[in-house]
């Protein structure tokens, strides 16, 4: 009987590890799969639909009515907004993450994919930067020193980058430091008032908005343009990137909980790479070896700052254990918590500090945890 159950038990752990593989699996496929077909229809010499604003707003519709539509059926429950914290919290956060996916977006009509990917190991410094800045981080000479070697690795990737585009260059700036601060909004403004959303009711509550917010540009800068030229990429193409978009937060969901911060920080990395292979196999992008040097400096940096504080997230996690352990009935010592690689038991913050920053910039993260920060 005892053989029967240890089987069985052992048979379950084995289904977990395998499902936690595959939402994996399925998260860097959506999430290259995203990023490659977005680039192919901003690019004019690709697609030929250099309509980012348009793009994004059809993503942000097809988010909110599909989000809009489980939560009316009963599949995923959203929480009660309050009209207050909805004028307070959701709107300036909706109107940066218009900021993000739009300005995300354009950078795609000057910039490379892998040049795109080797910037993005930024985002670590950018968001303990802003997060300094909002008294949500504190400021570290260590961290600094870290966040330099960052900071140098991407500078030498981009004075290796052979088709280097200023105005591409300042989009992606832009779409990271807004991601950077509407992440520390969220941790000010949604988290402090025990809000918790994941990307499901994210959508439901933010994508809204965020079309809002797109609207007056669009009408301003696309509208006239997207109707007097003519269309080299179809609808039907339009609507496979906005439900891949939207595929890609599902997947996020199934992740939640199910792997560890450390195997996403390692698949983001190989995301990463096979995004930039893609990139030069598919659509020709050339990479020098001096961009090669750089991304691999920056990538060591942005490695070893997400390690330091998933270590202090389980040193502080480890501490909160021992006190209320020695103040329980009889003080009996609680057994401690090993880290796992695989199977869901770090935090969701350290799940955040690896999606966030992954601007396809289509997904949203969930909302509901310690912001590091992603990568």
């Amino acid at each position: 009987m005892g053989a029967e159950v240890d089987h069985q038990s052992k048979a379950m752990e084995t289904r977990k590890y395998l499902a936690a593989y595959g939402y994996m699996a399925l998260w860097i496929f959506l999430s290259a799969f995203v990023i490659m077909l977005n680039k192919y229809i901003l690019d004019p010499k690709l697609g030929g639909f250099p309509f980012p604003l348009t793009l994004t707003a059809a993503h942000m519709l097809f988010c909110a009515v599909v989000s809009w539509l489980l939560v009316k059926v009963k599949l995923i429950d959203a929480p009660a907004m309050p009209s207050e914290v909805y004028f307070r919290c959701v709107l300036p956060i909706g109107a940066l993450f218009a900021v993000v996916l739009w300005t995300g977006n354009a950078a795609y009509l000057y910039l490379s994919v892998s040049f795109v990917q080797m910037m993005k190991a930024m985002m670590p410094l950018l968001v303990y930067t802003v997060g300094t800045a909002f008294g949500t981080e504190k400021w570290c000479v260590r961290t600094g020193i870290n966040l330099a070697v960052v900071v140098a690795g991407v500078a030498i990737a981009s004075y290796g980058e052979v088709v280097f585009v200023l105005v591409g260059a300042a989009f992606q700036a832009v779409s990271m430091l807004s991601e950077a601060t509407r992440l520390t909004l969220v941790q000010l403004l949604l988290q402090g008032r025990g809000i918790k959303l994941n990307p499901i009711t994210t959508l439901y509550h933010v994508a809204p908005v965020c079309l809002m917010f797109l609207v007056l540009p669009f009408a301003w800068l696309e509208a006239e343009r997207l109707m007097s030229q003519e269309w080299k990429v179809g609808p039907g193409l339009l609507l496979l990137s906005a439900a891949a978009a939207f595929a890609l937060n599902c997947s996020i969901f199934l992740l939640i909980g199910k792997t560890s911060a450390l195997t996403l920080n390692i698949a983001g990395v190989a995301k990463d790479v096979m995004l930039i292979y893609l990139s030069m196999t598919l659509y020709g992008s050339v990479v020098t070896e001096l961009q090669v040097l750089g991304y691999a400096t920056a990538l060591s940096g942005a490695f070893y700052y997400n390690y330091r504080k998933m270590q202090g997230a389980k040193a502080a996690a480890d501490a909160a254990a021992a006190k209320a352990a020695a103040s329980s009935d009889g003080g009996a010592q609680q057994p401690a918590v090993k880290p796992q690689i695989l199977g869901g038991s770090s935090s969701s913050s350290s799940l955040q500090q690896q999606l966030r920053g992954d601007p396809e910039r289509q997904q949203l993260l969930p909302q509901h945890s310690q912001t590091q920060r992603q990568v």
